[in-house]
């Protein structure tokens, strides 16, 4: 671990970034350029005196998930999160992989969405970040560890989890789960994450055993959506999506028709905050 190389590093990328290059609000007049500590903190989920001490040369050294976090936080391109790694004392982290690493494009769009739910996914439909209004909508996903970040394998195993949607399009949605792990497994390959959740799930799911062998290979099985919200209860969306160039990622944007009774909706979702 190069702790000058790292804490130099940080400092200058965080002095090159503005509150509006990652979603913030200016705030009061600043003397110093760029972000404050605690806003890049509070960004990558950890303490001010955790980053500070990085700043300051003298902190421990950065598990993985806390360079992955600060790579985002920081909105790192590749390169500087090979980098990051690098300067942290740990390998480059493996590119054909369930992306741990959020696409700075794809974050600069989603930092722009204030008052409307919108979500980047990885190509094994694992939540990377979520903004506040997708949070109220679907629940905060960042909470789930283990193979239970993925979407596909809680549809599965936690019965509730189907909840979000109406009866009728829980036959469909599963398909699309399903029709999205072969596609990810096909490209990566039965030792990687795909492959784990696979075999989990043959094993635990008989369900999504008769799915998975109707190899069905579908990127999008629709473009509308029915939500059950706990307290709003149905609301219907139309779901646009923006993929990377290499298809690792994908951002999905809910919208609905002006001055309808969905878009209303929406707009009470500010107000109720994260769902349970």
């Amino acid at each position: 671990m190069d702790r000058e190389a790292l804490a130099e590093f940080l400092r200058r990328r965080r002095e090159g970034l503005q509150p509006a290059d990652v979603g913030l609000p200016p705030g009061a007049r600043r003397r110093a350029p760029g972000l404050r500590r605690e806003e890049v903190a509070a960004l990558a989920s950890m303490s001010t005196d955790y980053y500070t001490r990085l700043e300051q040369r003298r902190g421990p050294q950065p598990s993985v998930q806390m360079l992955n976090a600060l790579a985002r936080a920081l909105r790192m391109s590749g390169h500087e999160r090979d980098y990051l790694f690098q300067t942290a004392g740990h390998g480059v982290p493996a590119t054909v992989s369930a992306a741990e690493h959020v696409a700075p494009a794809l974050l600069r769009v989603l930092d722009r969405l204030e008052d409307t739910p919108a979500i980047i996914l990885s190509n094994l439909g694992e939540p990377l970040v979520q903004n506040r209004m997708a949070k109220a909508l679907l629940g905060d996903r960042s909470v789930y560890t283990g193979l239970e970040r993925y979407d596909v394998y809680r549809w599965f195993t936690r019965p509730a989890e189907r909840l979000v949607y109406t009866a009728e399009h829980r036959e469909r949605q599963g398909r699309a789960l399903v029709s999205g792990l072969r596609v990810a497994f096909a490209s990566m390959g039965p030792g990687s994450k795909a492959g784990e959740l696979v075999r989990a799930l043959l094993k635990e799911s008989d369900e999504f055993g008769g799915l998975w062998d109707r190899h069905e290979v579908v990127k999008r099985f629709a473009d509308h959506k029915t939500i059950v919200h706990p307290d709003l209860g149905e609301i219907e969306l139309d779901c646009q999506a923006l993929f990377t160039e290499d298809q690792s990622q994908c951002l999905l944007v809910f919208t609905a028709p002006p001055r309808t009774e969905d878009a209303e909706k929406l707009e009470l979702l500010a107000v109720l905050g994260a769902r349970a």
